[in-house]
């Protein structure tokens, strides 16, 4: 009542001052009122107010101007102030430093002509929230004097930064310590993961406080050493809400469900954090129902509860369900919404995730890289870049991982200029040389069909890890430049990063694309007893590409058939492919038949068999597969090319006609023809799968989709630069050899990257030596 009261006399005073326009209202009733003087009635007032009770009123005014951002003009007030206390310099410290103007509590703290102990205490506060740690040590050695408040804000900054030795070097230090010191102590000790210096610290005391408690056991949890968990839980004096949450939520995500469920049920109270610790327990471990079902019981559901059962629907791609859940929510978040993006992307229905994506009343940066993400992982490479470049027209910083996403997009259509365009927004915000971004970099440029821009990101990253080592050796191996690979890897190893894997698989593939037998063998068999590296399926296929593609297809056979494993599909589609470069038919359709059986619809093992029976002359068996495939359901994967001119990304299929130039690249095919021929070039019609004439066979090869992309190259791009073009299918022999004159006859670099490596064409040769 009284407030009210207050409250119409405030109102009826406003009302009158308002009608006595010709009176001017006092300076104080200005303030009061919302309408602050200028600058010199300012002055004017502090002339006629210099008693230390106005001084008081005037700081008092200056720290709620303050408070309601208005620090303009409270610094009108204090320079209009004819004299000053300390309070009035630290209301103004306090005041900009709540405001988020560090710089300005900075000058005004050097400019002061006294200082008190709150006035180093708030500055000093200050460094630490700005996380100028440096600087808050160099304040605080410096102060005349210190209390428990100034030991503590050092203390606590170190801590809260992860700076452990330095927390507990000030701890070690302090003269007084209060429950603040050693609670903040045992917290950085936690938070870091130092759970053996958080115990021994604990265990220095006695009269810990509940949140003490319950800080050591969450330590305890987070290192899954429930057992120790336990043991404090059971020793607590007298336990909390939030004692009972930690320790039910640490049986839950560690799939102890029973003794989760126990502590549940023998809980004196349950809140909102109790059951929803239980029923994401339940969604952790893949017990959607259950937790449905205890999340039908809830008494009470936050956000949270929400989104963690939809969670569990998402995590077990019942997407219908968690819809359902969705549009039943009272209230949603951002996090509610990105779930369900993430969900749908990852279902493979693109097309509701961006739904919901366009619905979203607010976004934030994960929104955005989910959509992306969703994207590139069904393949709509176009739409993730475009999706990126709206994100940045809608004035959203880009973050690592919608940036990774977008390198990746970048990478599989081959979109290089548009690369390059994100590489140069990466600098300007410094993401460049950070981490998996810088490997994103790399493998984009190397994919794209610039090793050299590749090369050149690699080294400007500082912190190179294995990663950064195995995308440089794999990038040099797909590009046919095995030694250069190899060399990598030996200064991998000189420099102390040991190899994985993945190197060994680069490593291997490198030996293989260069047709370096005895080394990749010597590799392969010291994999195990020089790094430990025991080899898996990837490896033994990059070994019998290697046997296979030098001739040595019975050491290949045999080291398939007495693998310490069962071979996969695509290990015997090794053998396959070398049995069609060297024609052997036998093993060849040996293989074929395994593959058939553990890959039914691979087309592109019906067509390597074929082409095997057509290289043989073998026309009924060619007739024979293609009424297989037609039988099984088998379609071939139609062969396409393409190229990036000025942004815009052209396709082309074989005998393309319906590219806007289809004339004018037709007539350049039949003018080089003329020129190719001349130069001693003829058709490889061998590879035509049809029983026809060799005139027929040799049109058939003439306008495949790799040498109108590569026409149309040259046609658009000006001389000097590269003509990078890209096939989702191998390249055929035909074509291989096309280009290679192509290349000499225009005197132009043509960087060809296949569904299994690159072919730099210069000169009249290709960097692969025609191994490949």
């Amino acid at each position: 009542m009284r407030g009210r009261y207050h409250l119409r006399q405030f109102h009826k005073l406003r009302k009158t001052h308002q009608q006595l326009r010709s009176t001017k209202p006092s300076l104080d009733e200005q303030i009061h009122l919302g309408s602050y003087p200028s600058k010199k009635e300012l002055t004017q007032k502090c002339k006629q107010s210099n008693n230390d009770s106005e001084i008081v009123r005037w700081n008092m005014h200056i720290t709620n101007l303050m408070r309601n951002g208005q620090y303009e003009i409270a610094l009108d007030v204090f320079d209009s102030m004819p004299r000053r206390s300390t309070i009035s310099y630290n209301a103004m410290i306090s005041g900009y430093l709540s405001n988020s103007k560090f710089d300005l509590a900075r000058d005004m703290f050097d400019k002061m002509p006294d200082r008190d102990l709150f006035s180093w205490n708030v500055m000093l506060s200050g460094y630490v929230r700005s996380k100028n740690l440096a600087a808050a040590r160099a304040l605080f050695e410096r102060m005349p004097k210190r209390d428990v408040v100034s030991w503590n804000a050092m203390l606590s900054g170190y801590a809260q930064n992860g700076f452990v030795v330095e927390a507990r070097e000030i701890f070690d230090r302090m003269p007084i310590k209060n429950s603040i010191s050693w609670n903040g102590l045992l917290a950085a000790y936690v938070q870091n993961g130092k759970i053996e210096d958080a115990r021994k610290l604990f265990e220095s005391k006695k009269d810990w406080c509940i949140v003490s408690w319950n800080c050591l056991m969450s330590g305890f949890v987070r290192k899954k050493r429930l057992d120790d968990a336990r043991r404090i839980f059971d020793k607590i004096p007298m336990r909390d809400e939030v004692s009972w949450n930690t320790i039910i939520t640490g049986y839950a995500q560690n799939g102890e469900l029973e003794e989760a469920r126990r502590l549940f049920e023998e809980s004196p109270t349950r809140d909102v954090v109790t059951w929803t610790a239980i029923v994401s327990g339940y969604v952790q471990n893949g017990k959607v129902d259950e937790a449905r079902s205890i999340f039908d019981r809830m008494p009470e559901k936050n956000t949270v509860s929400w989104n963690a059962m939809i969670g569990g629907y998402v995590q077990c791609k019942r997407m219908d369900m968690a819809k359902e859940l969705f549009e039943a929510m009272p209230f949603r978040n951002i996090s509610s919404w990105n779930t369900m993006i993430t969900g749908y992307s990852q279902a493979g229905d693109v097309a509701d995730a961006r739904s919901f994506f366009d619905r979203m009343p607010m976004r934030d940066p994960i929104s955005w890289s989910a959509m992306i993400a969703g994207y590139v992982q069904n393949d709509c490479c176009e739409e993730a870049i475009r999706l990126l470049v709206g994100m940045r027209r809608d004035g959203e910083r880009l973050n690592r991982s919608s940036s990774s996403c977008a390198l990746t997009a970048c990478a599989k259509i081959a979109a290089l200029d548009f690369g390059r365009q994100l590489h140069g927004w990466l600098v300007k915000i410094g993401f460049e040389t950070v981490g998996y971004v810088g490997n994103a970099l790399i493998a984009m440029y190397y994919k794209c069909g610039s090793i050299g821009e590749a090369h050149y990101v690699f080294e400007e990253i500082a912190d190179k890890d294995i990663v950064s080592w195995n995308s440089m050796i794999y990038g040099y191996a797909r590009h046919g430049f095995g030694k250069e690979a190899l060399v990598f890897f030996e200064l991998m190893k000189k420099i102390g990063v040991k190899p994985d894997d993945a190197t060994m698989v680069g490593v291997l593939s490198a030996c293989s694309h260069t047709g370096l037998v005895d080394k990749g063998t010597e590799y392969f068999y010291s994999m195990n007893q020089e790094y430990g590296i025991t080899p898996k399926s990837e490896h033994y296929t990059c070994m019998v590409d290697l046997l296979g593609r030098a001739g040595r297809l019975e050491e290949a056979h045999n080291l398939v058939r007495n693998m310490p494993f069962e071979p996969d599909a695509s290990t015997w589609g090794a053998l396959l492919g070398a049995s069609r470069i060297h024609g052997n038919t036998e093993i060849g359709e040996n293989a074929a038949e395994i593959v058939f059986k553990k890959e039914p619809n691979n087309s592109g093992m019906y067509v390597l068999l074929s082409n095997l029976y057509a290289a043989s002359g073998r026309w009924p068996d060619v007739g024979k597969m293609r009424l297989k495939m037609r039988n099984e359901g088998v379609k071939k994967a139609p062969g396409y090319s393409w190229l990036e001119v000025q942004n815009k990304v052209h396709t082309f299929t074989v005998g393309d006609c319906f590219h806007s130039e289809k004339d004018k690249i037709y007539a350049f095919l039949e003018e080089m023809y003329l020129k190719m021929k001349r130069e001693g070039y003829s058709s490889s019609t061998k590879l035509v799968l049809h029983d026809v004439e060799e005139e027929e066979k040799e049109h058939m090869l003439k306008y495949h989709s790799e040498k109108l992309a590569v026409a149309y190259g040259i046609l658009s791009i000006p001389a000097g630069r590269p003509i990078r073009v890209f096939k989702n299918l191998r390249v055929c022999e035909d074509c291989h050899s096309a280009i290679k004159y192509i290349s000499k006859i225009q005197g132009r670099l043509i960087i060809l990257r296949d569904s299994n490596r690159f072919h730099h064409f210069e000169g009249g040769s290709c960097s692969c030596g025609d191994y490949w």
